[in-house]
């Protein structure tokens, strides 16, 4: 049986992934997957407000466990700053999460880990890559 999904789409799809604040999640989840599918996707985060920069305790694991600079590499980016997404993924915003047109969306339910342990970041950013990879292989990219 195939559980593959298609969508109406020219080129590489466009996968968004949304919070309120674009500062934490949704900006671990474009950097995950940038490093991983960016040859598949073509890879934004955005929220409806802006924090003035990107959590730091997310910059600082993500350039430990991926050596990626998310300072150098992405910005805060409102939803209407990025092309509507074929694909949407909302982080679980415990409020009601920024809609954008989408042919395709999930939510990821995920706790905010700010102001938390190193450990309890450490496991989001786990669950974000498990998940990037299991969005990758819905659409055939694996």
């Amino acid at each position: 049986m195939n559980n593959k999904i298609k969508l109406n789409t020219s080129g590489k799809p466009k996968v968004a992934f949304v919070c309120v604040h674009n500062s934490c999640r949704s900006q671990i989840a474009e950097a995950i997957t940038k490093l991983l599918y960016s040859d598949k996707f073509d890879i934004y985060s955005a929220g409806t407000e802006l924090k003035t920069h990107i959590n730091k305790d997310a910059v600082r694991l993500i350039k430990q466990k991926y050596d990626i600079d998310m300072k150098k590499t992405q910005y805060n980016k409102l939803i209407t700053d990025i092309p509507e997404p074929d694909i949407l993924i909302t982080m679980g915003c415990n409020v009601t999460c920024p809609f954008l047109p989408h042919q395709y969306f999930e939510d990821w339910g995920l706790e905010d880990p700010t102001g938390k342990s190193d450990e309890e970041f450490e496991k989001v950013i786990e669950l974000i890559e498990t998940k990037v990879n299991q969005l990758a292989e819905k659409f055939s990219i694996l």
